[in-house]
């Protein structure tokens, strides 16, 4: 346990600059991730878990320059879960400030291929329910799951992250941390 909360101090502090001042000091460009809403054929959602904050999330990341947003989201989904996808639509785009100021993309798409694995980024990756969502998924990836599963596209959502959320990530980072949420 003290190992655990001993790794998750040194996390906190990478991800406070990270989130703090890196967009302010160090960044030329906003920083722009895509992400998706990927179901299976029993219509089950891909969720993954990060190496660093611990907690559910939708599988994605950060377009390499020159790739097209759809390009990125396809590798990042293959590299994240060994998942192939087909991409079925653009829900949305989600404008964050405060805290780690990003866009992100979110798409809905559908498994077309591959076999679900982990990976150094990702060591915890499964489909779930939608009715079954794990209490561990971070708490900002609700509202797009629920936009994807309705159907929604070109929406254009703008959430501030405050110390609500600062504390709403650190309290799922410990409950994954600590046991109480390490399955879905």
């Amino acid at each position: 346990m003290k190992r655990g909360f001993l790794r998750g101090v040194g996390i906190y502090a990478k991800l406070a600059w990270w989130g703090l001042a890196s967009p302010r000091l160090s960044e030329r460009e906003p920083l722009v991730i895509v992400q998706a809403v990927v179901t299976d054929e029993a219509s089950r959602i891909l969720l993954s878990v990060r190496s660093d904050l611990l907690g559910w999330e939708l599988p994605g990341g950060t377009p390499e320059p020159g790739a097209s947003l759809e390009d990125a989201l396809r590798r990042e989904v293959g590299e994240e879960t060994g998942i192939e996808i087909a991409i079925e639509g653009r829900v949305g785009a989600w404008v964050r400030t405060g805290f780690r100021p990003h866009t992100a993309v979110i798409y809905r798409a559908r498994r077309k291929g591959g076999e679900l694995r982990t990976s150094s980024e990702t060591p915890q990756v499964r489909f779930v329910e939608p009715a079954a969502l794990p209490s561990t998924l971070f708490p900002w990836f609700r509202q797009p799951i629920a936009d994807a599963l309705a159907g929604r596209s070109g929406l254009h959502r703008e959430e501030h992250h405050g110390v609500g959320a600062v504390l709403a990530g650190l309290r799922t980072d410990l409950r994954m941390r600590f046991g109480a949420g390490r399955r879905a």
